[in-house]
């Protein structure tokens, strides 16, 4: 749990060491547990990869003190570089698609760092093609490109799987998480096979997004309301190893919606769609170990809560199915 004894010098010290919670509805037998996200200084799981991309890339040369990172991103990930860029002395512009929570670039903003906009339709594919000019436009500008840079899971691989192992005496059978990027999975999926080669691993996606299909599945593409995880082209999404994905789950955007609210209502966990998803896929994957439908090393399963719905309340997450503009 995040506890700090201590004064910390920055604000960059509390990230990490986030609460890892029972989710209640999980079978007795094989406990899921959740790490809430929302607890970083930025509020969502985005922070781990802004505070250790920055500061490797300082530390390598890659971007000058001083310099600018230009990163396409939904948003959290655009929070979690503006808090790290503000206090390492870097600027940082971002470029977001238009159909991206408005609390983010807000956000975004008021940590200092410039927001473009690219059009819906063109999706995150487009709005890395914008990064990329933008950063041939400007001097000393780096894109960390947060799709296809190994830091990315990197940090997952030194902060957030080492804490859930810690915290669970290193027994965990199975490791549940979204990908948006796929790096919070990759990087826990590879701490988690170094410590026991036969953890089961999950991938979580929106029905209509397509990583199934990267691993042979078949997956009709559609739009969906679940927001930062899941895509419509794989191929932007370099990080994703399918040799450390055991399975790949599919979650209606409907089945997300009803868990936002029962995770609100009988949890106290004010989380957003991405969260949901990761439960339902973990509960599920929690009842099949139970029922010996999977062999996982142990009796427990890990996920991530990315980050909260507060972020998301403009979108109405919390009313009916239908005023959800995911």
């Amino acid at each position: 749990m995040t506890t700090h004894r201590e004064p910390l010098p920055s604000v960059l010290d509390t990230i990490g060491n986030t609460p890892l919670v029972a989710v209640h509805a999980a079978p007795e037998e094989v406990p899921v547990y959740a790490k809430l996200e929302s607890f970083n200084p930025g509020a969502s799981v985005k922070d781990r990869i802004g505070k250790y991309m920055l500061e490797r890339m300082l530390d390598d040369g890659t971007l000058e003190p001083g310099g600018t990172v230009v990163e396409p991103t939904a948003g959290n990930t655009g929070i979690g570089i503006a808090v790290a860029a503000g206090q390492l002395g870097v600027d940082a512009v971002f470029v977001v698609p238009e159909r991206f929570s408005v609390e983010k670039q807000r956000l975004m903003r008021a940590l200092g760092a410039e927001v473009i906009n690219t059009p819906t339709d063109d999706g995150m594919g487009g709005a890395i093609d914008r990064a990329h000019e933008l950063a041939e436009e400007l001097d000393d500008a780096v894109v960390p490109q947060q799709f296809s840079n190994p830091l990315n899971s990197e940090a997952h691989y030194a902060t957030t799987g080492p804490e859930v192992y810690d915290a669970l005496d290193d027994e965990v059978g199975a490791i549940v998480a979204g990908c948006g990027t796929a790096g919070t999975l990759m990087g826990m999926a590879r701490y988690g096979r170094e410590r026991h080669p036969d953890t089961y691993v999950v991938a979580v996606e929106p029905e209509g997004s397509l990583y199934a299909t990267v691993v042979g599945e078949e997956a009709e593409e559609a739009e969906y309301k679940t927001e930062g995880i899941g895509t419509h082209d794989p191929a932007t999404n370099e990080l994703f190893d399918p040799a450390l994905v055991d399975e790949v789950s599919q979650v209606a955007d409907r089945r997300t919606h009803e868990e936002i609210q029962r995770l609100a209502r009988e949890e106290g966990q004010l989380v957003a769609s991405s969260s949901a998803a990761n439960s339902v896929v973990a509960r599920d994957v929690a009842r099949r170990i139970r029922d010996g439908e999977i062999d996982a090393p142990y009796d427990s399963v890990a996920t991530v809560f990315p980050d909260s719905s507060e972020r998301y309340l403009s979108k109405g997450l919390y009313g009916s199915f239908e005023e959800w503009e995911g």
